[in-house]
């Protein structure tokens, strides 16, 4: 059967928009015509009545679980005070009594002026039973009384490795953890989602992000005994997923080498279940450190105010290197996230590392966020290889910026997420969402990387020599992405002999406002020439 997309401009995902027709048979793209050529007399005609039709999106870091996960617990995301925040888990524990546990995300940490929460305000309405929520950056923890003790976590608990606990004046712990070191100790103790739970979730999260026009994730974060390796292989073998998945799992600096052998024995289970590209485990992921608004991310500079504080590097630089030498060394692909300038080092430092000790393979070496880069860096992300995975959705001035981000940076605040700057240095970029940190909708994160502007904001853009124009913007979602998957071979053009996975867009993006590139919709996704939504 021969299926003919007809009546839609067509970016083929170089160069500019076509007038054509795009032939597929199968699950290839077998022509594209220019608009009026014949058409095969047995071809199934697909009219899409407008708009565009493009390479279907890529998510080159993302957390999908976690996202569809949060339906199940309190609707804390949309509180803008803490009264909401507090409402929201007062309704829901109200509603489930008999839970042990009440545990939810992703509570929004710009609402307080420093980004610390007390456990106070959650005793107010759950004094009974622990209550944990994580936060939308998903490095914080904030926690009730009966949660912190239920942790063992008092005045006199030391400040854990890898982490810090927030405390009051007099010693006693606030209820705000951060990084693992310290979110862990309450984490640890919060009772596993069901497998059922897990299933549903990677389900829900597939037709989420099938919605918005992706046809391929990385799940940049899976524990190995979080069961969610089960899940994805019984969603994927059930036929209950509308995208394609890449696993990338957590390396512990506490437990790497323990971690090996475990790593090696769950892609070997994943690659047994014979589902082909649909699931794959072929990634190994790093923190290289944690997040500026907590002051962990790990810095050149002291951040302001904090006289010989550089945050936190997660790890040691040469057990870094050390271990991402022994995942390599199994064909595990590296993914790291690096926040601050001194973890984007660290980061290439050991790539560099990597690279000169190891034999030479396609080893496509990622690192992640890269809010702050230092300039004599800009030049390595190239020369490594590296890719350059940004989340375009931030790189807009918000709450975050005003009230956490740049308080802590001064001068260092209009260095951040210098995408054009990356871009003209020779790195490949490729573009995620970090979902559910941000929006699953990659138009969302378009209208960002091309405008740096929030949505309806009317003034100037923020830093606007880091402003990438829709084609490389485009770019990093399509082509990008099919790089960092090692797909580019099948997947991110539309052209003969391709994979035929497209996203029927309600508009041309080249032909609208950018500040508009948000208010297009996804009319159709189709994987492998099947529509999946």
């Amino acid at each position: 059967m021969t299926t003919a997309f007809t009546n839609a401009a067509v970016w083929p995902g170089t160069g500019g928009v076509r007038e054509a027709t795009v032939l597929v048979g199968g699950d290839k793209v077998l022509a594209v015509l220019d608009r009026g050529e014949p058409l095969p007399a047995s071809a199934s005609v697909v009219d899409l009545d407008g708009g565009a039709l493009l390479p279907a999106f890529g998510d080159g870091h993302a957390h999908p679980v976690f996202a569809a996960l949060e339906d199940d617990g309190p609707a804390v995301r949309s509180a803008r005070t803490v009264e909401e925040a507090a409402e929201a888990v007062r309704v829901f524990a109200a509603a489930d009594p008999d839970a042990e546990w009440v545990v939810g995300a992703s509570f929004d940490r710009s609402i307080t002026p420093d980004g610390t929460f007390d456990a106070r305000w959650l005793d107010a309405v759950v004094p009974d039973r622990p209550v944990v929520l994580r936060a939308s950056d998903y490095h914080t923890v904030w926690c009730n009384t009966a949660a912190l003790r239920a942790a063992g976590i008092d005045s006199a608990t030391p400040e854990p490795a890898l982490g810090r606990i927030v405390r009051r004046d007099d010693g006693s712990p606030m209820g705000t953890l951060l990084e693992w070191g310290a979110c862990d100790l309450v984490l640890d103790l919060v009772p596993p989602p069901s497998p059922a739970a897990m299933r549903r979730a990677v389900a829900a999260a597939s037709a989420r992000c099938a919605a918005a026009g992706l046809t391929w994730v990385l799940d940049a974060w899976v524990d190995l005994e979080s069961g969610a390796v089960d899940a994805y292989v019984d969603a994927v073998a059930a036929g209950e997923c509308a995208t394609r998945f890449d696993l990338a799992f957590r390396i512990d600096p506490r437990a790497w080498h323990e971690q090996v052998p475990l790593v090696a024995a769950e892609r070997a289970r994943v690659e047994a279940a014979g589902l082909g590209d649909r699931l794959r485990a072929r990634t190994v992921k790093f923190f290289a450190d944690g997040i500026i608004e907590s002051s962990t991310a790990a810095m050149l500079d002291c951040y302001c105010g904090h006289s010989g504080d550089r945050g936190i590097p997660m790890w040691d630089p040469d057990e870094l290197a050390a271990a991402m030498a022994a995942f390599d060394a199994l064909g595990m692909r590296t993914h790291v996230h690096a926040i601050g300038d001194a973890g984007v080092r660290a980061a290439l430092d050991a790539v560099a590392r990597v690279t000169r000790g190891n034999p030479a393979w396609d080893r496509r070496p990622t690192i992640t966020h890269l809010q702050l880069v230092d300039p004599a860096d800009v030049a390595r992300l190239a020369s490594t290889g590296v890719i350059a995975n940004f989340q375009p959705y931030w790189a807009q001035w918000d709450d975050f910026q005003t009230n956490l981000t740049a308080p802590r940076l001064g001068e260092r605040t209009d260095r951040q997420y210098a995408m054009a700057t990356v871009h003209a240095g020779g790195a490949r970029v490729s573009f995620g969402s970090d979902w559910p940190v941000s929006s699953v909708r990659p138009l969302d994160g378009l209208r960002a990387a091309v405008t740096r502007k929030r949505p309806g904001s009317a003034g100037a853009s923020w830093c606007p020599d880091e402003c990438l124009t829709i084609g490389q913007a485009l770019t990093a979602y399509t082509a990008g992405a099919a790089y960092q998957a090692a797909d580019e071979a099948t997947r991110g053009l539309i052209r003969p002999g391709m994979v035929a996975d497209f996203v029927h867009l309600s508009a041309d993006p080249f032909a609208v406002e950018p500040e508009a590139l948000d208010a297009i919709e996804v009319r159709g996704t189709w994987l492998a020439g099947h529509q999946v939504a």
